[in-house]
């Protein structure tokens, strides 16, 4: 039986019958991104290889409106992805030490209140005492203070990786001043929501959230800076992940003091926007 004998087409026979080429571009991601245009058409399109390039072919009577989407899409995506913004945060060979000595911290404060029954109701954040008798200072010991085991490592993980950023970005002095200060703001805030109601709170969540509202806060002023490009979607971007974190681990579970991790979050927005190194000259 004799051999079946192959020849190569001419390269002009691999394009499909009757169609005529959009456009054509030098990569495969190029020519795959492009070519997402005519799919949300509904046009039917093809990208054949040639020695030019990749070729995308659309039928003839769907050329001119998809050469039309595909400028469209060009001047939409101009200079995306913007270009890295610079952050003038302090680049740190080894980590701060000080987020450590904070876990050892409030595990020693775990340690008395079990050594010292009154200690908890002493320190714990009460909205009776706050208001009746002008304990304000409730709004920081509670900070210390965990209900159970568990309570405590779930917030000494959290906030040795929230406050490690913090302290990375704005600096050991500066860094814990603006959790210290968010962090009681967000305790009064909170506290002040309940005000006239029996309402008693421990821990430091409310810090770790305030950490995470400081670190939002600096990123909304980075990706806002003016003249920076695409400046709605960055900021759209920064906001949402800190949104994204707080929903996700702020809420859901019973025993969760859902108000008084929004209030830190908010009051770590605040003083992270005001805070954050003004950034508005810095164009490249």
């Amino acid at each position: 039986m004799p051999a079946t004998e192959t020849s190569l087409a001419p390269e002009t026979d691999r394009f499909p019958e009757g169609s005529v080429d959009a456009a054509i571009y030098p990569t495969p991601q190029a020519a795959l991104e492009h070519s997402l245009v005519p799919l949300a058409m509904g046009e039917t399109c093809w990208l054949i290889p040639a020695e030019d390039g990749l070729h995308l072919r659309v039928e003839p009577d769907a050329l001119e409106e998809t050469r039309r989407q595909l400028d469209r899409f060009d001047r939409e995506n101009l200079d995306w992805p913007p270009p890295p913004a610079a952050d003038p945060a302090p680049t740190r060979k080894r980590p701060p030490l000080s987020p450590l000595l904070w876990v050892l911290a409030v595990i020693g404060m775990f340690c008395a209140q079990g050594s010292l029954p009154g200690l908890t109701d002493a320190a714990l954040l009460d909205a009776s005492r706050v208001f009746a008798h002008g304990e304000g200072w409730r709004a920081a010991s509670a900070l210390w203070l965990h209900a159970d085991l568990g309570h405590l490592a779930a917030n000494a993980v959290g906030g040795l990786l929230v406050f490690t950023a913090v302290v990375s970005t704005f600096g050991t002095l500066p860094g814990w001043s603006l959790i210290a200060g968010s962090a009681i703001a967000g305790n009064l805030l909170s506290v002040s929501l309940h005000h006239g109601e029996v309402y008693r709170s421990l821990g430091a969540s409310t810090a770790v959230f305030a950490g995470l509202g400081l670190l939002t806060g600096r990123a909304l002023r980075l990706a806002g800076r003016p003249h920076r490009p695409h400046r709605r979607r960055a900021v759209f971007v920064a906001l949402g992940s800190g949104l994204v974190m707080l929903g996700l681990f702020g809420a859901g579970a019973d025993h969760i003091d859902v108000p008084a991790h929004a209030a830190g979050f908010i009051a770590g927005l605040i003083l992270g926007l005001l805070a954050a190194p003004d950034l508005a000259s810095a164009q490249h």
